[in-house]
Order: structure tokens, then C-alpha cells, then sequence
């Protein structure tokens, strides 16, 4: 079988499976760690006032974990298949397939009615979740002449994951339940368009999330019950975490010449633009700057494209200006949902190096110049910041480099 004409094309061949049953027990926080045991404060701080004058309190017992002597750590069955193939003794290939069924994961019982009248929360090993994917590699090299050579290399994965058993109440509602969405899937809601003036503000269904003006985000009644709140809010994009994550390469020399590039790319991911911490004026009132007035910049993306009494463009990029965070606008929603997929010129060298006839005259072993490059070029859907930043395009940004 490995004689002959096969032995000659196919210069490796191996076969590779594991499976295996693994523990978690990394579970809870660091200040929470022993579930078997209660967690009583038997002088606890109270608001209950009594007396001639109101002024009397007294310390009460506070229950802040119920004693559970069946929790235990998460399992995971593992399944890994690979195979690695060598083909002319010039190309190598790795392919790995791999699937994962988590189950005993610690939640809180969210299906415990509070009118049992407990003080903290029931938690159990009651969740359940599984993982897929593959990754490839491909690897080559040639010699054409001891001078003239050329490698490439090329690699993808792809990995999703589910919830499988998820505790959660019953919400009357299908598009509410985790049960069958990917882990790290974005929930938010549907944004239409932006109101145009009162009269479309009365005759639209009533939003939840503080005062909405002309000019602030409209959004969908999923359920039409006449109320826009977390009811209406519906799993949308991709997960923040690519589906899909791709490189590719080359490199090649030609006497003293040589030149390599390496490109990486990510696909079915989305992220979601940061309404609060990108907003023009706003003090973000954080604490590293002391307490100080820290007013966000004007991004030039919104000042070209925002809506205004002058300007009443119902899809404009970012909606009416304010020097305070509007919370209608800041919710989770399409609004500012984009696709996170790019692809991205890594790297490039270009280099040459001197003959050594040249060099040992002068005593050097060798001397190569060469110009290098990193982040030199991004292709993307998405123009105003790099995508790799995420949310927050006034944080600083990912730098080109060049080299000499």
C-alpha cells in the first residue's frame, strides 16, 4: 500500500484522535468559592426605625448564599480529530476538527418565583452548552535554484458555540430565551429610523427610556403591546468574537533579493459602536481624570452626518446633539450595530542583501538592508475608525509602523 508512485507523492501521512472528560472547577468568584456552605451575617445594617422618634435601629440577619452540598464543577467532553498530510516533501497540510458538550454549569435559578421570599439568589449545575469547529493549515516550500525560493503559508478557523440548556423564566416570548444562540450572541433592539418631529412621537408606540425628543432613535414593538422596553429586544448581528479568523502569506528571494507579506482577516463577527463614550460634549465624568470636566471630542463622522432642526434626516449617522447622555439613545440596538470583518495587510519586508564578495573585503560576515511595514493597509465595510478598536474610536488606535 505505501510502495510505488504513492509513497513518492505522499511523504506523510498521520492520524490523530483524543477524547476526554475534563473538570472546571474555576466556577464562582474569588469571595465566593464554598458553595456547601451558608453565608450568614448574624449583624447585618438596617433601615428598619422605630421608636418615639424613628431614630432607633437595630442589626439584622442577612442570608447572602442558601448551603448547597450538591454543586459541583463543570464537565466538558472533548472530541478532537486531526489528520496531517505531507505531500512532495514540499507541502504540508494540518486539518483538526474539535466539538465540546459542556454540562453542570453553575446559574442562578432565574424560575424561582420571588414570593418565596428568599434573600439570595438559588444557584445550581443546571446549564449545558457545546462548541464546534475546525482549523486548516497549509504550509509549502520550493527551491527552484539554490537562489530562488519560495514558501507560503495559509491557515483558517472556524468555531461557534450554543447554549444547549439555559435557566431562564418563562418569558412568554420565544425571541427572549438563550436556548439554541450562539454564547457571546448580541441582543439589542430594532432600531427604524429617527422621529422626525412631536406629531411622529405621539402617533408611534410609547419608548421606555426616558424623555425622546425629535430627533432620538425610534425603535420596533416586536411583541406590539404599544411599549418599546427589554421585551422588544431580539438577538441581532454576529458575536463580537469572529466566526471565522484567516491569514495568509508569502515569502520569496531571488538572489540577493527578498520580499515577504502576511495578510490576517476575520469574518461573521459585529460590534457596536459606543453611543456613550463616543458622544460629541458629553463629560464622561471618569475617574481617571480626577473628578475633572473630561467632555468628549466631535468626531468628524458625526459632525458631517447629524440630525438637526436644519438637517431632519431621519437616517443620519449619529442623532440630535446634547451636552447630557440621552438614554433613549444609548440602548443596545441595529442603531449602531456594524459588521467587524476586515482584512487587514499584517506585515511586508522587503529586503536585499549584499554579495559577500563585497563584505568579506571589508571583514563583515554579511549585511542586509531592508525596509519592513506593519498595519500598512485595512480593507473594511467600516471608515470611520478601525475596526479593530471596536466600540470606542477616540481610544487610542492601532498604529502603522514602518521601518528602515
Amino acid at each position: 500500500f505505501w510502495g510505488g508512485g504513492l509513497k513518492k507523492n505522499l511523504s506523510l501521512l498521520k492520524l490523530k484522535a483524543t477524547y476526554g472528560l475534563v473538570g472546571n472547577d474555576q466556577i464562582g468568584s474569588a469571595d465566593d468559592r464554598f458553595f456547601y456552605l451558608s453565608n450568614v451575617n448574624m449583624d447585618a445594617a438596617s433601615n428598619l426605625q422605630f421608636g418615639e422618634n424613628f431614630t432607633t435601629t437595630t442589626p439584622i440577619i442577612n442570608i447572602s448564599r442558601y448551603a448547597n452540598d450538591r454543586i459541583s464543577w463543570e464537565t466538558a467532553r472533548k472530541l478532537n480529530l486531526g489528520v496531517e498530510i505531507g505531500l512532495w516533501d514540499k507541502i504540508t497540510i494540518q486539518a483538526d476538527y474539535f466539538r465540546e458538550r459542556r454540562t453542570n454549569i453553575l446559574m442562578k435559578r432565574e424560575s424561582i418565583p420571588s414570593s418565596m421570599g428568599l434573600q439570595a439568589d438559588l444557584r445550581a449545575n443546571v446549564g449545558e452548552a457545546s462548541s464546534h469547529g475546525f482549523e486548516v493549515a497549509l504550509e509549502g516550500s520550493h527551491f527552484f535554484k539554490p537562489d530562488i525560493w519560495i514558501t507560503g503559508r495559509a491557515n483558517v478557523t472556524y468555531a461557534t458555540s450554543k447554549y444547549e440548556v439555559f435557566e431562564e423564566p418563562d418569558y412568554g416570548y420565544p425571541w427572549l430565551s438563550w436556548v439554541g444562540l450562539p454564547i457571546g450572541q448580541p441582543t439589542g433592539l430594532i432600531a427604524e429610523r429617527l422621529f422626525v418631529d412631536e406629531a411622529d412621537i405621539a402617533n408611534s408606540p410609547k419608548q421606555t427610556f426616558g424623555d425622546v425628543m425629535p430627533g432620538d432613535i425610534k425603535y420596533k414593538d416586536i411583541n406590539e403591546d404599544g411599549l418599546i422596553n427589554s421585551q422588544d429586544c431580539v438577538p441581532i448581528g454576529y458575536p463580537t468574537v469572529p466566526n471565522y479568523v484567516f491569514g495568509f502569506g508569502l515569502s520569496t528571494g531571488i538572489k540577493g533579493f527578498d520580499f515577504s507579506f502576511f495578510f490576517q482577516a476575520a469574518t461573521q463577527c459585529s460590534f457596536f459602536i459606543d453611543p456613550n463614550l463616543t458622544a460629541p460634549f458629553v463629560d464622561t465624568k471618569q475617574s481617571i481624570f480626577g473628578g475633572r470636566v473630561a467632555n468628549n471630542a466631535m468626531l468628524q463622522a458625526w459632525a458631517d452626518d447629524y440630525w438637526s432642526e436644519s438637517n431632519r434626516n431621519s437616517y443620519a449617522q449619529w442623532p440630535r446633539l446634547s451636552p447630557e447622555t440621552v438614554s433613549n439613545n444609548i440602548q443596545r440596538s441595529t442603531w449602531w450595530m456594524r459588521d467587524g470583518s476586515y482584512l487587514r495587510l499584517k506585515s511586508v519586508e522587503v529586503g536585499y542583501t549584499l554579495p559577500k564578495r563585497w563584505t568579506q573585503k571589508a571583514h563583515i560576515e554579511g549585511v542586509r538592508i531592508y525596509f519592513s511595514g506593519l498595519n500598512l493597509l485595512t480593507f473594511s465595510n467600516f471608515k470611520i475608525w478601525d475596526t479593530e478598536m471596536g466600540s470606542n474610536g477616540l481610544n487610542y488606535p492601532i498604529q502603522k509602523v514602518y521601518n528602515l
